[in-house]
């Protein structure tokens, strides 16, 4: 687990810099190196006896990741996956691609109870009665979300949570590692939060933080972004110099890595970075979705942000500084391995979805017009 440290955020070193430290320390052997010091023998940890016959209960699961990892559950043979939701959506789609006996199949051993998660008085009424085995927290905001759950289920197995690689404290030491100090000022803070509740508690929990996660049905405009403009053949608009360096990790990767944790005791008590193995730069980035729809390559071009207004409005979908993390726990301790490249990846994503038409979010060039009007843009 890694504990709450504040510590004054550093500035993001030069790209110059950022090289040299990585030549000099070599991030994902440092973690390694850290892993292997520190880990895998947790004091209290619980035991779980692998089973194919669990009751399972997945908080959320009709959006993106819970729709990938309710399948794999299923197909897994557990005795029980059941979804609970607000019941605004659809409890299950047909993906595309995805045969008619498949989902049918699927959808026949898919259970539904529907209330609001904020009602903790509904939570532990319905969530005691029914004794679930192992709880997948997929849309977890908050530890007052997640107590509610504790109270009712005393005996519980285990505690699955999806939390974010964005609770990590700015650093000038990359990639991030599950023991490197983290943010309690962060965005993410209610996430840190969670995981601090659940290692004071007598549960047996994991915790896994996902980086920007990509594929099918993603509701963030992520690689949607890139596609929308790559369509239009319009320019694709970058801060700054645009080698600044991040992770994506395909979201049928993450639903494996969430498989790996269930009933494991090496998962016992413990924090797992889940992405991709390979980092890229923001215009690599663009580079690879152009190649994953089949466009040709793009005209990039960069701009300083500090020279816009764009109000409440996000002119580019990535935080604008290095981020990226070392999955190098998951494999050796989960046996984990991500399927997909990031071209591979991207390709799966828009071959079954934007390239078939369908998307979260229209387009917006708003912000991309601003920027291309101006005279002062960055020469690319």
């Amino acid at each position: 687990m890694s504990k709450l440290v504040v510590l004054q955020p550093t500035k993001q070193p030069p790209i110059s810099l950022l090289s040299s430290s990585l030549s000099h320390f070599n991030g994902t052997k440092l973690c390694q190196i850290q892993y292997k010091r520190k880990v895998y023998q947790p004091k209290g940890a619980l035991h779980v006896a692998a089973s194919s016959t669990k009751k399972i209960l997945i908080m959320g699961g009709t959006r993106f990741i819970g729709v990938f990892l309710s399948r794999l559950l299923v197909k897994e043979g557990h005795q029980q996956v059941t979804l609970f939701t607000r019941g605004k959506a659809p409890v299950t789609q047909q993906l595309p691609g995805e045969s008619d006996s498949d989902y049918a199949e699927f959808k026949s051993k898919i259970l539904h109870l529907k209330g609001d998660r904020m009602d903790f008085d509904f939570v532990k009424s319905s969530l005691s009665a029914e004794a679930y085995d192992v709880v997948y927290d997929i849309n977890g905001r908050e530890a007052a979300e997640v107590e509610p759950i504790l109270d009712a289920i005393p005996n519980l197995e285990q505690f699955i949570y999806c939390s974010s690689a964005g609770v990590y404290l700015k650093s000038d030491m990359l990639p991030h590692c599950e023991i490197d100090a983290v943010d309690p000022k962060s965005r993410h803070k209610g996430k840190l939060n969670t995981e601090s509740l659940l290692e004071s508690r007598d549960v047996n929990w994991t915790s896994v933080r996902p980086v920007y996660i990509y594929g099918p049905l993603n509701y963030n405009p992520v690689e949607e972004w890139f596609f929308h403009r790559l369509k239009a053949g319009r320019p694709i608009p970058i801060p700054n110099s645009g080698v600044q360096i991040t992770q994506l990790g395909h979201v049928k990767d993450l639903a494996t890595a969430f498989i790996a944790v269930l009933g494991n005791e090496k998962a016992s008590k413990q924090v797992f970075n889940i992405s991709g193995e390979k980092y890229v730069t923001f215009d690599g980035l663009a580079k690879a979705c152009a190649k994953a729809g089949g466009f040709p390559e793009p005209e990039i071009v960069h701009y300083n942000p500090k020279e816009f207004d764009f109000g409440k409005k996000k002119a580019f979908p990535f935080r604008d500084q290095h981020f990226f993390a070392s999955v190098e726990k998951a494999k050796h301790v989960l046996g984990w391995k991500p399927e997909f490249g990031l071209v591979e990846g991207l390709t799966d994503s828009y071959n079954l979805d934007f390239g078939r038409g369908t998307f979260r979010k229209e387009a917006d060039f708003s912000t991309d017009d601003m920027i291309l009007g101006k005279s002062f843009v960055l020469q690319s």
